[in-house]
């Protein structure tokens, strides 16, 4: 689905940027430029834009200052689509998000120290900066993928396109994965357990008494660094949205002014405060906090790991059996420890958009073999310990209509579904408020519909 994942990513290419934004308008005189309905773009969004790409080296098919606010302009469309048709995005899906583009920067940089060193930030800061582009340019994928869900393609469509394609027109297959995993979370003892619920304890004390306001202790204390920035506040979400024990809690708080009892979640340990209930959406701040992982219980986790993985190599047990019967991963669990990939949804990878850690290791392995046991930070942001499985690899090639159908099958889609998302553009631009600055007009926007 390469051809569709090019077009999501380029209409909200936002998430990839925004790292220098500071230093980028410091010199600005700022002015209003665009207005998509009730939404200003400034000149100062554009010009951090522009500064972001020449650091990371993204280049743009036009004047920067055409291509990058009729960027911004399709992300507040589907924005405001989405807000219109309560469309929402999961905590998880954001923290796995963040999670798959610090991997990409620490790839393309070449370490976490150097990334550091590069955006002159700490990983936290960064993660905290991309945070709300994840939610955005989630939001929007989902608003595109709504718009789209009804596009469908025949075998004689698919057939018909490949034989009409040149030599030179048939695409490049590029060298797919697929990955069996096995993850052990490292014990956590309890007396670290009590530790923190006695922070979580003291916190609620100091707020109950009037001593410190809920924000600030989430400011100061919360490792929920993405709402800890807003004071805690998580921002509307619906039940479905929320992990099951956060939601149970949250919804059932009625005033605002009272603190929950302690939590816990797959994150860690919270406690809540409400803020606002609007029909089937609330809004909540938090303060997270979460256990940490001794080195001796993490060395048992690689210990145990290693046992396991001797096991298979002596056919004492199955990777998929030992992956159903052990593995601490609920979404790989059930399904033998095949990894699905979320920007795809099939279990097939390119190595660039596995987690760097697995990534790693799998370029090592032979089909059928076994990794060393390695650790890595999952998507829930804990540290874990894992044994990864190469099930099959298949080489870089050019398609043939036999062997590659359904990856043929899925370009002809992805065509369909770029025409009417176009087609959606054009009419929701006939119905939506915008003016451009005069000097901003002088272009060759890809959507002309701009200009009335």
């Amino acid at each position: 689905m390469r051809y569709l994942k090019t077009f999501l990513l380029s209409t909200c290419l936002f998430m990839n940027l925004g790292l220098h934004t500071v230093s980028a308008q410091d010199n600005v005189i700022d002015e209003v430029v665009w207005v998509v309905g009730d939404e200003a773009i400034l000149k100062s969004e554009v010009e951090a834009e522009r500064i972001n790409a020449q650091y990371t080296g993204t280049r743009f098919e036009g004047d920067p200052y055409c291509v990058i606010p009729e960027e911004l302009a399709l992300q507040k469309l589907f924005l405001h689509q989405a807000a219109i048709d309560s469309v929402d995005v999961s905590e998880s899906d954001v923290s796995r998000s963040v999670e798959m583009r610090i991997n990409q920067l620490i790839s393309q940089i070449g370490s976490k120290e150097k990334m550091e060193e590069y955006y002159n930030q700490s990983t936290t800061k960064i993660r905290e900066e991309l945070r709300e582009k994840a939610r955005d340019a989630l939001i929007v994928q989902q608003m595109q993928q709504r718009i789209m869900q009804d596009v469908k393609v025949t075998p004689a469509e698919v057939r018909r396109y490949f034989k009409n394609l040149s030599p030179d027109s048939i695409p490049y297959i590029p060298t797919q994965v697929e990955v069996q995993i096995l993850t052990l979370e490292p014990r956590i003892p309890e007396e670290e357990t009590e530790r923190i619920k006695a922070h979580l304890r003291e916190f609620t004390k100091r707020i109950n008494s009037g001593e410190m306001q809920f924000s600030t202790l989430a400011l100061l204390y919360s490792e929920d660094k993405g709402s800890a920035v807003r004071g805690g506040e998580t921002g509307f979400m619906g039940r479905g949205t929320m992990v099951t024990e956060y939601a149970n809690v949250a919804f059932n708080l009625t005033d605002p002014s009272k603190v929950s009892k302690i939590v816990e979640t797959e994150f860690g340990f919270h406690i809540i405060q409400l803020i606002e209930k609007r029909g089937d959406r609330v809004n909540t701040r938090h303060i997270l906090l979460k256990p940490q992982v001794a080195e001796a219980d993490l060395m048992a986790a690689l210990s145990r790991l290693d046992s396991i993985s001797n096991e298979i190599r002596s056919e004492k047990i199955s990777f998929e059996k030992a992956a159903t019967s052990f593995s601490s991963d609920k979404e790989t669990r059930m399904n033998k420890g095949l990894m699905p990939n979320p920007m795809t949804r099939t279990s097939k990878f390119e190595m660039q958009d596995l987690p760097q850690e697995v990534a790693r290791a799998v370029d090592r392995l032979e089909i059928g073999e076994i990794s060393r046991p390695f650790t890595m930070i999952d998507t829930k942001g804990k540290e874990i310990c894992a044994i990864v499985k190469l099930k099959s690899r298949v080489k870089g090639h050019k398609a043939t209509l036999t062997e590659d159908f359904l990856a043929i099958k899925d370009i002809v889609l992805e065509k369909k579904q770029m025409e009417k998302l176009d087609n959606w553009i054009r009419e929701k631009q006939k119905t939506t408020y915008i003016r451009i600055n005069e000097k901003w007009k002088n272009c060759d926007f890809k959507y002309p519909g701009w200009i009335h």
